[in-house]
Protein backbone atom coordinates (compact mmCIF):
# COMPACT_ATOMS: atom_id res chain seq x y z
CA UNK A 1 0.00 0.00 0.00
CA UNK A 2 1.03 3.49 -0.79
CA UNK A 3 2.34 5.55 2.14
CA UNK A 4 0.88 9.27 2.97
CA UNK A 5 3.36 12.12 2.44
CA UNK A 6 1.00 14.23 4.10
CA UNK A 7 2.06 16.70 6.68
CA UNK A 8 -0.80 15.55 8.83
CA UNK A 9 0.99 12.25 9.86
CA UNK A 10 3.39 14.99 11.69
CA UNK A 11 0.17 16.61 13.39
CA UNK A 12 -0.02 15.34 16.93
CA UNK A 13 -3.77 14.99 18.83
CA UNK A 14 -4.59 17.21 21.29
CA UNK A 15 -4.29 16.42 25.20
CA UNK A 16 -7.79 18.01 25.26
CA UNK A 17 -9.39 15.88 23.57
CA UNK A 18 -7.54 12.18 24.89
CA UNK A 19 -8.62 13.33 28.89
CA UNK A 20 -12.31 14.23 27.07
CA UNK A 21 -12.43 10.56 25.94
CA UNK A 22 -11.68 8.86 29.10
CA UNK A 23 -14.19 11.62 30.97
CA UNK A 24 -16.98 9.85 28.39
CA UNK A 25 -16.20 6.69 29.56
CA UNK A 26 -16.36 7.09 33.22
CA UNK A 27 -20.26 7.75 33.94
CA UNK A 28 -19.03 9.12 37.67
CA UNK A 29 -16.84 11.63 35.78
CA UNK A 30 -17.29 15.38 36.81
CA UNK A 31 -16.48 17.35 33.88
CA UNK A 32 -13.95 19.76 33.92
CA UNK A 33 -11.74 19.34 30.94
CA UNK A 34 -13.76 20.99 28.32
CA UNK A 35 -14.83 24.14 27.16
CA UNK A 36 -18.11 24.07 26.42
CA UNK A 37 -20.97 26.00 27.81
CA UNK A 38 -22.98 24.19 30.21
CA UNK A 39 -26.25 25.74 29.17
CA UNK A 40 -28.31 25.31 25.91
CA UNK A 41 -28.42 27.31 22.90
CA UNK A 42 -31.12 30.34 23.83
CA UNK A 43 -34.54 29.19 22.87
CA UNK A 44 -35.47 31.85 20.78
CA UNK A 45 -32.05 30.62 18.63
CA UNK A 46 -33.46 27.11 18.34
CA UNK A 47 -37.13 27.86 17.03
CA UNK A 48 -36.05 30.89 14.60
CA UNK A 49 -33.73 27.92 13.00
CA UNK A 50 -36.67 25.38 13.44
CA UNK A 51 -39.03 27.65 11.27
CA UNK A 52 -36.43 28.89 8.65
CA UNK A 53 -36.02 25.02 8.47
CA UNK A 54 -39.31 24.83 7.80
CA UNK A 55 -39.50 28.00 5.25
CA UNK A 56 -37.27 26.24 2.79
CA UNK A 57 -33.72 27.49 4.14
CA UNK A 58 -31.97 24.46 3.64
CA UNK A 59 -30.07 25.14 0.43
CA UNK A 60 -26.82 26.07 -0.87
CA UNK A 61 -25.38 29.66 0.36
CA UNK A 62 -22.63 31.39 -0.68
CA UNK A 63 -19.07 30.13 -0.38
CA UNK A 64 -18.51 32.85 1.73
CA UNK A 65 -21.87 32.83 3.80
CA UNK A 66 -25.41 34.22 3.16
CA UNK A 67 -25.75 38.02 2.10
CA UNK A 68 -28.21 38.71 5.25
CA UNK A 69 -25.89 37.17 7.83
CA UNK A 70 -22.57 39.14 6.08
CA UNK A 71 -24.43 42.20 6.48
CA UNK A 72 -25.62 41.45 10.03
CA UNK A 73 -22.15 40.57 11.23
CA UNK A 74 -20.36 43.71 9.49
CA UNK A 75 -23.04 46.33 11.62
CA UNK A 76 -22.72 44.00 14.98
CA UNK A 77 -18.56 44.45 14.33
CA UNK A 78 -18.63 48.34 13.44
CA UNK A 79 -21.09 48.61 16.50
CA UNK A 80 -18.96 46.73 18.97
CA UNK A 81 -15.55 48.31 17.98
CA UNK A 82 -16.06 51.66 16.25
CA UNK A 83 -14.04 49.80 13.15
CA UNK A 84 -16.26 50.20 9.93
CA UNK A 85 -16.43 46.88 8.10
CA UNK A 86 -18.53 46.15 5.24
CA UNK A 87 -20.49 42.98 4.59
CA UNK A 88 -17.78 41.97 1.76
CA UNK A 89 -15.09 42.03 4.34
CA UNK A 90 -16.92 39.17 6.45
CA UNK A 91 -16.49 35.54 5.57
CA UNK A 92 -18.89 32.81 7.44
CA UNK A 93 -16.91 29.79 8.36
CA UNK A 94 -17.65 26.57 9.30
CA UNK A 95 -16.70 27.41 13.31
CA UNK A 96 -13.87 29.99 14.26
CA UNK A 97 -11.01 26.94 13.92
CA UNK A 98 -11.79 26.27 10.26
CA UNK A 99 -11.76 30.44 9.81
CA UNK A 100 -7.82 29.92 10.94
CA UNK A 101 -7.25 26.53 9.36
CA UNK A 102 -8.54 28.32 5.81
CA UNK A 103 -6.37 31.40 6.29
CA UNK A 104 -3.44 29.46 6.75
CA UNK A 105 -3.92 27.94 3.61
CA UNK A 106 -4.71 31.51 1.92
CA UNK A 107 -1.65 33.29 3.46
CA UNK A 108 0.84 30.92 4.28
CA UNK A 109 3.16 27.92 2.13
CA UNK A 110 5.27 25.01 3.77
CA UNK A 111 8.33 26.68 5.00
CA UNK A 112 6.48 29.69 6.86
CA UNK A 113 5.69 29.89 10.35
CA UNK A 114 3.35 31.05 12.62
CA UNK A 115 4.28 32.43 16.20
CA UNK A 116 2.09 31.13 18.81
CA UNK A 117 1.62 32.07 22.35
CA UNK A 118 2.79 29.41 24.82
CA UNK A 119 0.48 28.40 26.41
CA UNK A 120 -1.29 27.97 23.41
CA UNK A 121 -4.75 26.41 21.77
CA UNK A 122 -3.38 23.05 20.67
CA UNK A 123 -5.54 23.17 17.60
CA UNK A 124 -3.86 26.32 16.14
CA UNK A 125 -0.85 24.01 16.13
CA UNK A 126 -2.36 21.39 14.34
CA UNK A 127 -4.08 23.66 11.46
CA UNK A 128 -0.14 24.73 10.86
CA UNK A 129 1.02 21.27 10.85
CA UNK A 130 -1.30 20.09 8.61
CA UNK A 131 -0.69 22.96 6.23
CA UNK A 132 2.96 22.13 6.31
CA UNK A 133 3.48 25.43 8.28
CA UNK A 134 6.75 25.64 10.38
CA UNK A 135 5.28 26.62 14.48
CA UNK A 136 7.33 28.95 16.66
CA UNK A 137 5.85 30.01 19.95
CA UNK A 138 6.28 33.71 22.63
CA UNK A 139 6.38 32.96 25.79
CA UNK A 140 3.42 34.22 27.88
CA UNK A 141 4.55 33.80 31.82
CA UNK A 142 2.58 32.90 34.57
CA UNK A 143 4.50 35.30 36.58
CA UNK A 144 3.19 38.50 34.49
CA UNK A 145 -0.53 36.59 34.29
CA UNK A 146 -0.05 34.84 31.44
CA UNK A 147 0.27 38.26 28.98
CA UNK A 148 3.35 38.26 27.03
CA UNK A 149 5.38 41.06 26.04
CA UNK A 150 6.27 42.77 23.12
CA UNK A 151 10.40 41.79 24.04
CA UNK A 152 10.04 38.50 23.95
CA UNK A 153 7.37 39.08 20.73
CA UNK A 154 9.87 40.48 18.57
CA UNK A 155 12.81 38.25 19.81
CA UNK A 156 10.79 35.12 18.21
CA UNK A 157 10.69 36.05 15.47
CA UNK A 158 12.79 34.78 12.16
CA UNK A 159 12.82 35.26 8.47
CA UNK A 160 10.26 32.76 7.70
CA UNK A 161 7.86 34.25 10.19
CA UNK A 162 5.02 35.16 8.49
CA UNK A 163 2.11 35.02 11.09
CA UNK A 164 2.10 36.56 15.16
CA UNK A 165 -1.28 35.11 16.19
CA UNK A 166 -2.92 36.65 19.12
CA UNK A 167 -5.86 35.59 21.54
CA UNK A 168 -7.31 37.51 23.68
CA UNK A 169 -9.73 36.49 25.82
CA UNK A 170 -6.98 33.97 26.23
CA UNK A 171 -7.70 30.06 25.91
CA UNK A 172 -6.51 28.17 28.47
CA UNK A 173 -5.12 30.83 30.77
CA UNK A 174 -8.02 33.59 30.47
CA UNK A 175 -5.83 36.35 30.52
CA UNK A 176 -6.98 39.11 28.45
CA UNK A 177 -4.18 41.54 26.45
CA UNK A 178 -4.33 45.58 27.27
CA UNK A 179 -4.97 48.03 24.65
CA UNK A 180 -1.57 49.18 24.46
CA UNK A 181 0.43 45.50 24.08
CA UNK A 182 -1.85 44.90 20.97
CA UNK A 183 -0.76 48.12 19.52
CA UNK A 184 2.48 47.22 19.87
CA UNK A 185 2.31 43.67 18.17
CA UNK A 186 0.64 45.27 15.29
CA UNK A 187 3.57 47.85 15.38
CA UNK A 188 5.43 44.95 15.36
CA UNK A 189 4.20 43.09 12.72
CA UNK A 190 4.21 46.37 10.73
CA UNK A 191 7.54 46.79 10.74
CA UNK A 192 8.47 43.43 9.99
CA UNK A 193 5.87 42.80 6.96
CA UNK A 194 3.95 40.05 8.85
CA UNK A 195 -0.07 39.37 9.22
CA UNK A 196 -1.58 39.24 12.82
CA UNK A 197 -4.18 36.60 13.14
CA UNK A 198 -6.44 37.45 16.25
CA UNK A 199 -8.65 34.88 17.54
CA UNK A 200 -11.68 36.10 19.69
CA UNK A 201 -13.87 33.93 19.81
CA UNK A 202 -13.98 34.53 24.04
CA UNK A 203 -14.90 38.51 22.76
CA UNK A 204 -18.01 38.62 24.63
CA UNK A 205 -16.45 36.74 27.99
CA UNK A 206 -14.66 39.39 30.01
CA UNK A 207 -14.83 41.01 33.89
CA UNK A 208 -13.00 43.76 34.69
CA UNK A 209 -11.51 44.82 32.15
CA UNK A 210 -12.93 45.25 28.21
CA UNK A 211 -12.27 43.12 25.46
CA UNK A 212 -10.12 45.37 22.88
CA UNK A 213 -9.22 44.04 18.79
CA UNK A 214 -5.81 44.64 17.55
CA UNK A 215 -7.90 45.37 14.38
CA UNK A 216 -8.80 48.89 16.04
CA UNK A 217 -4.75 49.97 15.32
CA UNK A 218 -5.05 48.13 11.96
CA UNK A 219 -4.27 50.54 9.31
CA UNK A 220 -2.93 48.30 6.41
CA UNK A 221 -5.14 45.37 6.67
CA UNK A 222 -2.78 43.12 8.13
CA UNK A 223 -5.19 41.73 10.55
CA UNK A 224 -7.86 39.13 10.34
CA UNK A 225 -10.42 38.47 12.85
CA UNK A 226 -11.48 35.57 13.99
CA UNK A 227 -15.02 35.20 15.84
CA UNK A 228 -17.08 32.44 16.77
CA UNK A 229 -20.91 31.87 17.66
CA UNK A 230 -19.65 28.68 20.22
CA UNK A 231 -19.07 30.51 23.33
CA UNK A 232 -20.65 33.53 23.67
CA UNK A 233 -24.60 31.90 22.54
CA UNK A 234 -23.66 28.16 23.38
CA UNK A 235 -23.62 27.05 20.31
CA UNK A 236 -20.85 24.68 19.61
CA UNK A 237 -23.00 22.02 17.98
CA UNK A 238 -24.01 25.18 15.33
CA UNK A 239 -20.40 24.96 14.16
CA UNK A 240 -20.49 28.86 13.01
CA UNK A 241 -17.83 32.02 12.88
CA UNK A 242 -16.50 34.48 10.95
CA UNK A 243 -13.39 36.10 9.79
CA UNK A 244 -12.81 39.38 9.05
CA UNK A 245 -10.23 40.96 6.86
CA UNK A 246 -10.09 44.39 5.48
CA UNK A 247 -7.85 42.89 2.49
CA UNK A 248 -9.98 41.71 -0.72
CA UNK A 249 -7.52 39.33 -2.01
CA UNK A 250 -7.47 37.24 1.70
CA UNK A 251 -11.28 37.17 1.24
CA UNK A 252 -11.19 35.92 -2.16
CA UNK A 253 -9.11 33.44 -1.24
CA UNK A 254 -11.04 32.35 1.43
CA UNK A 255 -13.71 31.79 -0.17
CA UNK A 256 -11.59 29.37 -2.39
CA UNK A 257 -10.63 27.64 0.36
CA UNK A 258 -14.68 27.23 1.44
CA UNK A 259 -15.47 26.31 -1.75
CA UNK A 260 -12.73 23.57 -1.97
CA UNK A 261 -13.43 21.91 2.14
CA UNK A 262 -16.76 22.85 2.73
CA UNK A 263 -18.94 24.25 -0.44
CA UNK A 264 -20.55 26.35 2.30
CA UNK A 265 -21.18 26.71 5.78
CA UNK A 266 -24.54 24.89 7.13
CA UNK A 267 -27.74 26.72 6.12
CA UNK A 268 -29.16 26.37 8.97
CA UNK A 269 -26.68 27.16 11.18
CA UNK A 270 -26.71 30.79 9.70
CA UNK A 271 -30.16 31.55 9.67
CA UNK A 272 -29.59 30.54 13.81
CA UNK A 273 -26.56 33.08 13.90
CA UNK A 274 -29.13 35.56 12.67
CA UNK A 275 -31.20 35.00 15.16
CA UNK A 276 -28.76 34.86 17.80
CA UNK A 277 -27.19 38.28 16.49
CA UNK A 278 -30.39 40.13 16.05
CA UNK A 279 -32.60 38.37 19.10
CA UNK A 280 -32.55 39.41 23.08
CA UNK A 281 -28.87 39.42 24.87
CA UNK A 282 -30.17 38.26 28.14
CA UNK A 283 -28.48 35.03 28.16
CA UNK A 284 -24.83 36.25 27.10
CA UNK A 285 -25.06 38.81 29.79
CA UNK A 286 -26.58 35.88 32.46
CA UNK A 287 -23.74 33.54 31.29
CA UNK A 288 -20.89 35.98 31.81
CA UNK A 289 -22.41 37.16 35.18
CA UNK A 290 -22.32 33.15 36.17
CA UNK A 291 -18.80 32.69 34.83
CA UNK A 292 -17.52 35.28 37.14
CA UNK A 293 -19.04 34.27 39.72
CA UNK A 294 -17.79 30.76 39.87
CA UNK A 295 -14.51 32.33 38.81
CA UNK A 296 -14.40 34.15 42.39
CA UNK A 297 -15.69 30.86 44.00
CA UNK A 298 -13.59 28.91 42.45
CA UNK A 299 -10.36 31.20 43.41
CA UNK A 300 -11.94 31.38 47.05
CA UNK A 301 -11.27 27.69 47.59
CA UNK A 302 -8.21 26.95 45.78
CA UNK A 303 -6.60 29.96 47.58
CA UNK A 304 -8.16 28.44 51.16
CA UNK A 305 -6.48 25.17 50.48
CA UNK A 306 -3.18 26.78 49.50
CA UNK A 307 -3.04 26.29 45.65
CA UNK A 308 -2.21 28.64 43.20
CA UNK A 309 -4.10 29.90 40.22
CA UNK A 310 -3.75 32.83 38.04
CA UNK A 311 -6.90 34.98 38.40
CA UNK A 312 -8.45 35.30 35.05
CA UNK A 313 -9.73 38.51 33.45
CA UNK A 314 -12.11 36.75 30.64
CA UNK A 315 -13.31 33.73 28.98
CA UNK A 316 -14.04 30.74 31.39
CA UNK A 317 -11.03 28.86 32.26
CA UNK A 318 -8.32 28.96 35.45
CA UNK A 319 -5.20 27.39 35.09
CA UNK A 320 -4.10 25.60 38.37
CA UNK A 321 -0.42 25.40 39.82
CA UNK A 322 -0.62 21.81 40.84
CA UNK A 323 3.53 21.64 41.04
CA UNK A 324 2.83 21.25 44.74
CA UNK A 325 1.88 17.36 43.92
CA UNK A 326 3.92 17.00 40.43
CA UNK A 327 5.97 18.57 38.15
CA UNK A 328 3.83 16.64 35.27
CA UNK A 329 0.07 17.80 35.00
CA UNK A 330 -0.40 15.25 32.78
CA UNK A 331 0.25 12.63 34.92
CA UNK A 332 -1.52 14.78 37.69
CA UNK A 333 -4.77 14.99 35.20
CA UNK A 334 -4.73 10.98 34.26
CA UNK A 335 -4.52 10.07 38.18
CA UNK A 336 -7.31 12.83 39.19
CA UNK A 337 -9.42 11.10 36.40
CA UNK A 338 -8.91 7.57 38.23
CA UNK A 339 -8.93 7.97 41.50
CA UNK A 340 -11.19 11.26 41.97
CA UNK A 341 -13.41 10.98 38.78
CA UNK A 342 -12.56 14.69 37.83
CA UNK A 343 -11.64 15.13 34.57
CA UNK A 344 -8.93 18.27 33.55
CA UNK A 345 -7.25 19.08 31.28
CA UNK A 346 -3.53 18.59 31.63
CA UNK A 347 -1.52 21.83 31.44
CA UNK A 348 1.17 20.27 28.58
CA UNK A 349 -1.49 19.61 26.44
CA UNK A 350 -0.86 23.72 25.84
CA UNK A 351 2.81 23.61 25.10
CA UNK A 352 6.04 23.67 27.97
CA UNK A 353 4.21 26.69 29.47
CA UNK A 354 1.72 24.66 30.71
CA UNK A 355 3.92 22.32 32.51
CA UNK A 356 3.18 21.76 36.17
CA UNK A 357 -0.81 22.86 36.03
CA UNK A 358 -4.09 21.31 34.76
CA UNK A 359 -6.68 24.00 33.08
CA UNK A 360 -9.96 23.48 34.03
CA UNK A 361 -13.37 25.04 32.48
CA UNK A 362 -15.42 27.24 34.83
CA UNK A 363 -18.41 26.77 32.15
CA UNK A 364 -19.65 23.75 34.40
CA UNK A 365 -22.31 23.53 36.87
CA UNK A 366 -21.69 25.58 40.05
CA UNK A 367 -21.68 22.97 42.40
CA UNK A 368 -19.95 20.33 40.08
CA UNK A 369 -16.93 22.63 39.91
CA UNK A 370 -16.18 23.37 43.28
CA UNK A 371 -16.86 19.66 44.34
CA UNK A 372 -13.92 18.78 41.12
CA UNK A 373 -12.07 21.26 42.63
CA UNK A 374 -12.29 20.09 46.64
CA UNK A 375 -11.30 16.37 45.00
CA UNK A 376 -8.58 18.45 43.21
CA UNK A 377 -7.41 19.98 46.58
CA UNK A 378 -7.33 16.42 48.02
CA UNK A 379 -5.20 14.79 45.67
CA UNK A 380 -2.55 17.33 45.80
CA UNK A 381 -2.46 16.73 49.47
CA UNK A 382 -2.41 13.10 49.28
CA UNK A 383 0.15 13.16 46.50
CA UNK A 384 2.25 15.94 48.08
CA UNK A 385 1.85 13.78 51.68
CA UNK A 386 3.42 10.49 49.90
CA UNK A 387 6.23 12.17 48.70
CA UNK A 388 7.02 13.53 52.14
CA UNK A 389 6.91 10.09 53.03
CA UNK A 390 8.97 9.17 50.67
CA UNK A 391 11.65 11.52 51.48
CA UNK A 392 11.45 10.38 54.98
CA UNK A 393 12.02 6.57 54.32
CA UNK A 394 14.76 7.08 52.45
CA UNK A 395 16.47 9.56 54.37
CA UNK A 396 16.37 6.94 56.92
CA UNK A 397 17.92 4.29 55.00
Amino acid sequence: MPLSTSPVVHMQRSGIRTLMELAMRDPECLRLEIGEPDVPTPAHVVEAAAADARAGYTHYTSSVGAPELRAALAARVTATTGIPVEPSEVVVTHGAMHGLAMAINATMGPGDEILLPDPEFPNWRMAAVAAGVDVATYPARAANGFVPTLEDIEAAITARTKVILVNSPNNPTGAVYPAELLAGIVEIARRHDLWVFSDECYEAITFEVPHVSPAAFDTDARVLAFHSFSKTYAMTGWRLGYVVTHDPVVAGLLGQVAEATIACPSSISQRAALAALTGPQDAVHAAVASYRERRDAAIALLTARGIPCARPQGAFYLMVDVSAATADGHAFALRLIRDAHVAVSPGEAFGPGGAGMVRVSLASERTILLEGLTRLADLVDAWRAEADRGAVVGADA
